[in-house]
């Protein structure tokens, strides 16, 4: 066949047409992109928070733990628990809780630790886990300075006033009977005090700091402190739910870091003015 130089032309020009439409129409394809060796690494997630355990206190019980003017829960307990924290690895958060219910509320989940210038009994280990001790105390009477009491038994006829539920009230119970009448409980050791200095009671009985303090910071009610022998020594300890083994390594490894670097005698001096006894310092 053959073609005019027209039909040539045509034919060229149709075909042209073509490839361009067809060039006009094709994707590009994006060129990958080369990531340079020396790119840095992906920056690894930040570590996870510490862990925030809920503690149990009645802070009614200065200069231990009790409430300041602003409301705030302060005293050697708190600034003790928080050097234990730093150095175990955790963080507190400390919940006033009245003393009636603080063991129930630490046995249904309620709070994770107690510290309460709690007492480390016999009984009480069977139904939660201590610490290694933090603190040595004993019972201590309170009486107006001319009362005659001097000694622990003088107290076996005599109205006496405890905190319920403490060991003060254990060993007066255990001195006058169980169902003594003499026996007056108290919701709190300053109430037991208060009705002392208002003529209600005869005696207080709890613990020596407690009782001290109070003694000291309240010269108008002209107390007096009568001390005896035949209270046993006691030991304060850091209480978690029974079981919980973990939580408690945590806490004896801050206790055991404290008083390794001084913090502990740090803390004592700060609420009580004084060094820390030797062996409460090292044990």
């Amino acid at each position: 066949m053959k073609f005019t130089t027209r039909q040539f032309l045509k034919t060229a020009g149709l075909l042209g047409v073509g490839l361009l439409l067809a060039a006009c129409g094709k994707k590009e394809e994006p060129a990958p992109v080369a990531v340079p060796a020396s790119a840095p690494t992906p920056v690894a997630s930040a570590p996870a928070p510490a862990k925030v355990y809920v503690v149990g206190t009645d802070a009614a019980y200065a200069p231990f733990e009790f409430q300041n003017e602003k409301g705030e829960i302060v005293g050697f307990s708190i600034d003790l628990l928080q050097a234990v924290a730093a150095k175990g690895g955790f963080e507190v958060k400390f919940v006033n809780t009245p003393w009636e219910g603080i063991f129930n509320a630490l046995q249904q989940g309620d709070r994770d630790l107690l510290i309460s210038s709690i007492t480390i009994t016999d009984e009480r280990k069977q139904t939660m886990d201590f610490s290694t001790p933090y603190f040595d105390a004993y019972q201590l009477i309170a009486v107006k300075a001319t009362s005659k009491v001097a000694k622990f038994d003088d107290l076996k006829k005599l109205k006496v006033g405890v905190q319920t539920g403490t060991t003060g009230d254990e060993v007066v119970t255990k001195l006058q009977g169980k169902n003594s009448a003499n026996v007056k409980r108290f919701e709190s050791t300053p109430l037991a005090l208060k009705e002392l200095e208002a003529g209600g009671v005869d005696a207080v009985v709890a613990d020596n700091g407690v009782i001290i303090n109070y003694v000291t910071n309240n010269s108008a009610a002209n107390f007096k402190t009568v001390s005896d022998s035949a209270f046993a020594p006691e030991q304060y300890g850091i209480a978690v739910k029974k079981g919980n083994a973990e939580l408690l390594e945590k806490v004896n490894k801050g206790i055991a870091a404290i008083k390794a670097d001084g913090s502990y005698e740090q803390v004592y001096a700060k609420t009580f003015g004084a060094a820390a006894p030797a062996a409460a310092a090292s044990k």
